[in-house]
């Protein structure tokens, strides 16, 4: 196997392939041109997304060429892949601005220069689409029968296709035969829920051109007790710091369980397989391959300044030392306290509960944490007698979840 695809393989990329040692033949001739596409409903990716870009950077390393294709025409339909009813449309304003958001931080992960790596947008050919001529040239080589016998397309029957959605399949063919067109572009990457999708463009391509072109998608990632991959207590785990701060980012990957620790070193992490190996053999402390899993993907996704803060505030939260200064940080007026900071207001205006009545619940079952004390009196205040000579506190909701109140 190529060495490419034999590192992807290593790595828990590999789901499935339309012809292995045919890729795995062109790849031996020379760097092939792949794209992955993503289609911007949101402003931000979340890490669920990032699974075939670092494999974008794996296939980078071997000296491949790669096309990141933001979706701003596809998503004006909307995907119908895994999904059990339609998205929301959206205005083409709002998706113009989501893909600059996107291609932004794709930018800062893959690092785009036009040469290894590249951008491009398929509003560029879709939006000026006529729709006569489409069908005409592209929609005679879709058979409605193979096109339903796809799982995204039979399992949205049982619950309603719009005839919207029921196209997406002919655009996203329709632009792997673009970029073949236009960048020479042979092989398309993505998740696994992609593989029709995926399948129908490779076809489309060799039914018009007469050129063999592959599929290859990876495993939908979830984690040891079956649930999807990056979700948090308080939804996905988003790129953007805006919605999921650093720490908290960096949190999620420092609490994986441990089955799923090597999975997601191999996954989320550009270390040499042997080291990840290395970190969890027999006698190691998984504690520490957690931290250093939590440390490599936060500074691939944020920096190596926002880790090292995080890892700092980290370790202040759990008592291994480090700069509180880095840990979430709430501030809050000094009078409060000084009056009897009622403590279901604290816990909901430090942000460790979203109202009054999950404030209440985290005290009855002893997850309200005030300075190292479970605190079992929802009526009781919490005084300036906690406050250090700095004036601050530190609050825990849980094991895991940590603020360090400034009071002002």
């Amino acid at each position: 196997m190529n060495p490419a695809l034999e590192t992807l393989k290593e790595r828990g990329f590999l789901q499935q392939c339309t012809d292995v040692e045919a890729l795995s033949g062109l790849m031996d001739q020379g760097p092939v041109t792949f794209y992955v596409g993503c289609d911007p409903t949101f402003h931000s990716l979340h890490i669920g997304h990032m699974v075939p870009f670092f494999a974008f950077r794996h296939l980078m390393s071997y000296g491949h060429r790669g096309i990141a294709l933001i979706g701003g025409g596809t998503a004006r339909i909307g995907d119908p892949s895994g999904k059990t009813e339609m998205r929301k449309m959206l205005s083409y304003e709002d998706l113009d601005r989501n893909a600059d958001s996107i291609s932004a931080q794709l930018d800062r992960f893959l690092g785009f220069n036009e040469k290894t790596a590249l951008t491009d947008n398929n509003k560029n050919w879709l939006a000026s689409l006529n729709y006569i001529d489409f069908l005409r040239d592209i929609g005679r080589h879709f058979s409605v029968n193979r096109m339903l016998s796809f799982e995204a397309y039979r399992m949205r029957m049982e619950t309603g296709l719009s005839f919207i959605e029921f196209n997406y399949q002919l655009l996203q063919s329709y632009d792997f035969l673009e970029l073949y067109r236009r960048h020479g572009c042979r092989l398309q990457i993505g998740g696994d829920d992609q593989w029709g999708n995926i399948v129908a463009g490779m076809e489309l391509i060799r039914r018009v051109e007469g050129a063999e072109a592959f599929g290859l998608t990876f495993p939908l990632v979830t984690t040891s007790d079956g649930k999807k991959m990056g979700k948090t207590e308080k939804g996905a785990l988003f790129l953007d710091p805006a919605i999921t701060s650093p720490y908290d980012f960096f949190q999620y990957w420092r609490n994986v369980t441990d089955q799923d620790v090597l999975r997601f070193l191999l996954m989320f992490t550009f270390l040499p397989a042997e080291e990840c190996r290395a970190l969890v053999a027999p006698g190691k402390n998984v504690n520490e391959a957690k931290e250093r899993l939590a440390y490599e993907i936060t500074a691939l996704i944020h920096g190596a300044a926002e880790a090292d803060k995080a890892l700092a505030g980290a370790k202040a939260a759990f008592g291994g030392g480090g700069d509180k200064s880095a840990m979430p940080t709430a501030e809050l007026p000094r009078a409060r306290f000084e009056a009897g900071y009622p403590v279901l207001d604290l816990f909901v205006d430090a942000g460790l509960a979203s109202s009054k009545s999950e404030a209440r619940r985290l005290v009855q079952q002893g997850g309200a944490v005030v300075v190292d004390k479970a605190w079992g009196d929802e009526k009781a205040p919490v005084g300036p007698e906690f406050l250090d000579a700095e004036g601050e506190l530190v609050l825990r909701a849980g094991k895991k979840r940590f603020v360090r109140v400034v009071s002002s």
